[in-house]
């Protein structure tokens, strides 16, 4: 996944997940995180574990936390 240029005023957190494994993973992951609301791109790496996402406010680590449970991984917290 490829990450995508900051914008003004947008946040970058980055976040540890465990489990995944490979591209697909990534993928899943991606496409969760990319349902919350203000999200405008996610850059997953299988191989650190670590998930890059870029929003327009701070988001609710609670969100992150269920839409990675959906894709079926464990959010370990922010790095």
């Amino acid at each position: 996944m490829t990450a995508q240029t900051d914008t003004p005023g947008s946040v970058t957190a980055v976040y540890k997940v465990t489990g995944m494994s490979c591209g697909h993973c990534e993928g899943s992951v991606s496409a969760e995180i990319s349902g919350i609301p203000g999200v405008s791109s996610v850059t997953a790496v299988a191989a650190s574990g670590e998930v890059t996402v870029v929003s327009a406010a701070p988001l609710d680590e609670e969100a992150v936390r269920a839409a990675v449970d959906e894709a079926g991984f464990e959010l370990a917290g922010r790095v």
